[in-house]
């Protein structure tokens, strides 16, 4: 979606927006780890975010890759920087052609600044000149495809009168080329960046001018930050800051205040401008602080609206539906479905039609370095041993496991207690949600969709289990009619109690003036694709350590014996009766399988 349809979609509905800013770091850690911190600043609710271009394109390949993953894997609108500083026109056109193909429709087009080491501009052979020269070339190549921004500088205010004409002018030729909008470039002193605006209006430019705002982190940083800009700082910002400047909480408590003042004044001035676009740093908690003095909380549909994330590529953007198992890989699941050609479409389209990736064809990892995940799990020697640690992330009280991408979930939290029990009976559980019948669309663990609606789900379990304590279990499941499953070992014998090879909804929801939404399901030829990853994954925590040791072949011996079992309860009212059968059937088994001495030989208390 275009920035300036956003823009105006907010203004249409009278609320503030706002967006953020990230720049590509220098390693391959860096990137994962900036990634994870925009997945998590995503929940802040931002309308987009922006991705910015070094001088000369050095890290081009990182801007692209990370506007694919935002577009696709995050599901968040952004904005792709280009500058012409060391930008032949073939490197510019490749960009463009793959922000295209990754969905991206927003580029701010910049002069840019000199390479590094080098205090002048100049021209590449066979780039652009100007900035404007880099706007025409987007338009005679794409028409209106892409929303175009530029950049805005009200320090220019302070400029002499016939260079601030000149300057205007120059802006003004940018927009009747076919510019949307207007970024900012960040600014402390409020009453020029005011003055700037009325003047960029009485020379005709009506376009939407997005304030650029760079939150107080540290002294050092502020002062650094406004030198290299040459950022005028009000006098009473020094006067305030500098008597606390080696106290860098004071600092930022002090800036946090002045930031916010200063954007209450935007808004209450009569300027027509109802968003910020924050520049991080890559930094969360600044960000956060000043969002929160503002008073400014996201809206659940903004960041919720389907219970997965959607993914913003062209070919996924009518992505309604998918299948549960890859809850906790979306990246995963992603990658082995890039190439669909078609997605399952609302009223449960043929699934099996598209072909999931093999998993030579994309890489099974565990998002964990070795060094992370032995910290995380140590060296278990016992079933036990494992059996805690899956029981210890359903108590929140484990970051991970090798199946999941992400801490536990808030919906997690509502039935840990009782998938801790399972997990200390000997069923692994690696994705579960709980019955709901009819929570708010903006309920805090549940809630999806658009506001005013409500929202449904089936209980759903999955785990690993030994096959003494599945044929324990499968007579219990099978009286109940409402139950179905399907178990699998690694070798792909298949067992199951159901003969439909329909998919069975298992999340759906109600909302005002739309059909019903039925966004994910569980059905056998997904889950006989994501059989070989859930296996693959336990072979690689094994391989985290060393070869015959006790730890490499107690999780191997798991994943060659278990059979990986996914069960629904299809009586979405009773929270509680999926839980029913595992306690009797591990209770039970336990029991038969006491020796004289209390101990038990059944793999739940010693190795199988």
């Amino acid at each position: 979606m275009k920035i300036s349809d956003k823009i105006a979609q907010a203004d249409k509905q009278d609320r503030i927006w706002w967006s953020f800013e990230y720049f590509p770091p220098r390693t391959a850690q860096g990137l994962q780890n900036l990634l994870d911190r925009i997945e998590r600043m995503r929940a802040l609710g931002p309308e987009f975010i922006d991705i910015t271009w070094n001088a000369g394109g050095r890290t081009s390949d990182l801007t692209s890759e990370m506007v694919k993953t935002c577009q696709s894997l995050i599901g968040i609108e952004t904005c792709m920087h280009l500058t012409c500083t060391n930008m032949p026109k073939e490197k510019v056109d490749i960009a463009l052609r793959e922000a295209k193909a990754h969905g991206c429709r927003n580029i701010l087009a910049l002069r840019g600044d000199p390479p590094l080491g080098k205090d002048d501009w100049e021209a590449v052979e066979g780039g652009f000149i100007h900035g404007i020269d880099l706007v025409k070339h987007i338009r005679n190549l794409y028409g209106d495809y892409f929303d175009i921004a530029i950049a805005g500088f009200p320090q220019n205010m302070l400029l002499p009168p016939d260079e601030l004409a000149l300057e205007m002018k120059y802006l003004k030729e940018k927009v009747d080329a076919g510019c949307n909008f207007i970024f900012t470039q960040m600014f402390y002193d409020v009453e020029i960046f005011i003055k700037w605006v009325h003047e960029v209006r009485r020379n005709g430019i009506t376009i939407p001018i997005v304030p650029g705002i760079a939150p107080v982190q540290t002294w050092n940083g502020f002062m650094r930050a406004t030198s290299l800009a040459r950022t005028v700082i009000p006098q009473d910002w020094l006067d305030q800051l500098e008597p606390n400047k080696s106290n860098d909480e004071k600092v930022r408590e002090i800036g946090l205040n002045l930031v916010a003042n200063m954007c209450r004044r935007i808004l209450k001035e009569n300027l027509g401008i109802r968003g910020f676009h924050f520049y991080t740093m890559n930094l969360e908690k600044a960000t956060k602080m000043l969002l929160e003095e503002l008073n400014l909380v996201p809206r659940v549909e903004t960041i919720k609206p389907l219970p997965w994330r959607q993914s913003l590529t062209p070919n996924r953007r009518s992505e309604t539906i998918r299948p549960i198992f890859w809850a906790n890989r979306t990246r995963s699941y992603i990658a082995r479905t890039e190439n669909w050609d078609e997605y399952p479409n609302g009223r449960f389209g043929d699934s099996r039609s598209p072909a999931f990736g093999e998993l030579d064809g994309y890489g099974v990892w565990i998002k964990q370095t070795q060094e992370e995940g032995l910290s995380l799990w140590g060296h278990p020697t016992s079933f036990a041993e494992v059996a805690k640690l899956f029981s210890r992330f359903c108590l929140s009280d484990l970051a991970a496991l090798p199946w999941s991408d992400e801490k536990p979930s808030a919906e997690m939290k509502v039935i840990g207690a009782q998938l801790a029990k399972m997990n200390e009976l000997g069923f692994l559980t690696i994705n579960s949600q709980p019955a709901v019948n009819g929570a708010r669309s903006d309920d805090k663990a549940h809630g999806w969709g658009p506001a005013n609606g409500y929202v449904y789900q089936k209980a759903y379990l999955e785990f690993f289990v030994q096959p003494d304590l599945l044929a324990a279990l499968l007579p219990l499941i099978e009286r109940d009619g409402n139950v179905t499953y399907y178990a699998i070992n690694k070798r792909g014998d298949l067992r199951t109690n159901t003969h439909s090879d329909g998919p069975n909804a298992v999340t759906w929801g109600v909302f005002p003036g739309k059909e019903i939404i039925q966004p994910t399901i569980v059905e056998a030829v997904s889950f006989m694709a994501w059989k070989d990853e859930a296996f693959e994954l336990g072979n690689q925590w094994a391989r985290f350590y060393e070869p015959d040791s006790p730890s490499r072949t107690l999780i191997k011996d798991l994943m060659e014996t278990s059979f990986l079992v996914n069960v629904v309860h299809n009586d979405f009212k009773d929270p509680h009766a999926i839980f029913k059968p595992f306690i009797q059937a591990g209770e039970n088994y336990a029991a038969q399988k006491s020796t004289p001495n209390g101990t038990t030989v059944n793999g739940v208390n010693g190795v199988h």
